[in-house]
């Protein structure tokens, strides 16, 4: 299975951009999918993850109120709908996938990973 994220651009500070992840290749359906990003120089961090299954969304606290993460259960595809970005969210995001039911916030929770799409926020 691989997932293919898009919707990364350049934006300037305030603005708004919306991600997409979906699987390709064979019929998929994970427990839950989620995003991290990375900045150069700095470690994978989790951003946010959501579970059609268990309904549970979490986010990390430096995303909260400002970024929302959905997911279309019949197309196995999530979002990440960013608004007010700030130029410390520039960063490539990738998306994941869990089909184990860890629904967590650690790089390990995830099997299937994404390629990354580059959001880069001006100030």
């Amino acid at each position: 299975v691989q997932l293919q994220a898009s919707g990364g651009g350049l934006v300037q500070a305030g603005g708004s951009l919306r991600l997409s992840c979906a699987p390709s290749g064979r019929t998929f359906s994970p427990y839950a999918m989620g995003w991290f990003r990375q900045a150069p120089g700095k470690e994978r961090e989790f951003v946010a993850t959501f579970s059609w299954r268990s309904a549970t969304t979490y986010y990390a606290d430096s995303v909260k109120g400002r970024f929302t993460i959905s997911g279309d259960n019949a197309k196995s595809t999530v979002y990440l709908q960013m608004n007010s970005l700030k130029p410390e969210d520039s960063a490539t995001y990738y998306c994941a996938a869990d089909s184990r039911r860890r629904v967590g916030r650690n790089r390990s929770d995830y099997d299937y990973w994404g390629q990354g799409t580059l959001v880069t926020v001006s100030s």
